[in-house]
């Protein structure tokens, strides 16, 4: 196996390549978590990998809570199918919870201002539900618990992380709202710690792999032995081989694409699983090493069969501007990927696309 044959590989098991998935669901039921710290980005991110890219797929099931967005795994959002939530937070949010709670208690807060601010937040979200952040943190402040922004973000990933409070209903406009958790996700089942890792393990590599049990690690948030307990567990699902040096699993029976990958092109945000979904091996996605080195790929990634080839923005306002600084020269057929890559993306927002290749 070749670095661009993984990649490549990667591509096809997290539906980027067709075969795409018939939904959102079956996109976020897949991957197991997506990425969601920005709204935009994560609705793109999910659409993508469908055959037929519609904003209110994924909004439907956010409406409805079939998918929540919450902090789970690392501290920043992801969008989970409410039936695997309970269970994955009781997994790794232990690791996670320490993180956001340091900074809290590091800004003077004691045990005594959480447990009276949490109340606060769950009196308020009982007396009405579907509150926005603002509206929360104005719900603390009339009962008499001040925050900074800063620190109301804090107390709401730990309620988050506790099992207490999950994403409501989205505004109409789209913004992001909270519920209590026991009113938007079901009971569930709640697998003991072992069968839990398998389980993770098992999802991860076949939404993401081929990929090492770091870039497992990273993703979940879980140390090393852990990963490798799931490893173990999920061993007669799952196959590997060896390059440069590690150890690549992917699900058993599945093969690396012979074929031309449709679409070639690509243009997603950096926080796109494809990118953010690994750590120790992420750089796979550009195997001929033309990234400049120490640097993110600015906020967007333009990217042409399984490859990084340029930086990306994306502008909405008339029309749906894609700039791309291209880290090498562009043949015609890359140019043609990125514009139908483009088209795609633009048709989603419902804008004409505007490519520029400086």
């Amino acid at each position: 196996m070749t670095p661009h044959e993984i990649a490549r590989w990667r591509f096809a098991a997290q539906h980027l390549a067709a075969p795409h998935a018939a939904s959102a669901t079956e996109v976020v039921a897949h991957l197991l978590a997506v990425q969601a710290e920005n709204p935009g980005q994560s609705a793109w991110a999910v659409a993508t990998r469908t055959e037929q890219p519609d904003a209110a797929d994924l909004a439907g099931l956010l409406t409805s809570g079939a998918v929540i967005r919450t902090h789970v795994l690392r501290p920043t959002w992801h969008l989970v199918a409410a039936a695997d939530l309970t269970w994955l937070l009781e997994l790794t949010a232990p690791r996670v919870r320490p993180t956001l709670l340091r900074q809290l208690t590091d800004g003077g807060w004691t045990t005594a201002d959480l447990d009276r601010a949490v109340a606060a937040v769950m009196d308020a979200l009982a007396e009405r539900a579907d509150r926005t952040r603002d509206e929360v943190g104005a719900a603390l402040a009339e009962r008499g618990v001040a925050t900074t922004g800063h620190e109301l973000m804090l107390l709401l990933g730990l309620t988050e992380l506790d099992r207490l409070v999950c994403s409501g209903r989205p505004t109409a406009e789209g913004t992001h709202t909270y519920a209590a958790y026991a009113d938007r996700v079901p009971a569930g089942r709640r697998p003991d710690r072992e069968e839990a890792l398998g389980e993770l393990t098992r999802r991860y590599v076949t939404g993401h792999g081929p990929a090492t049990e770091r870039d497992l690690a990273y993703w979940a948030t879980l140390p090393l032995g852990d990963v490798r307990r799931g490893l173990a567990a999920a061993r007669d699902d799952l196959a590997c081989f060896e390059h440069d040096g590690r150890t690549f699993w992917h699900a058993a029976g599945a093969t690396p694409p012979t074929d031309d990958q449709e679409p070639a092109g690509h243009l997603l945000q950096l926080l796109d699983e494809t990118y953010r979904g690994f750590q120790d091996s992420r750089m796979l996605i550009d195997a001929a090493g033309i990234v400049p080195a120490g640097r993110e790929a600015a906020i967007g990634m333009a990217v042409v069969d399984a490859q990084l080839v340029g930086r990306m923005k994306r502008t909405v306002g008339r029309r749906a501007r894609f700039d791309v600084v291209p880290h090498r020269p562009l043949d015609r057929p890359e140019v043609r990927a990125l514009e139908a890559a483009a088209a795609r993306y633009a048709a989603f927002l419902g804008l004409e696309p505007d490519l520029r290749i400086s």
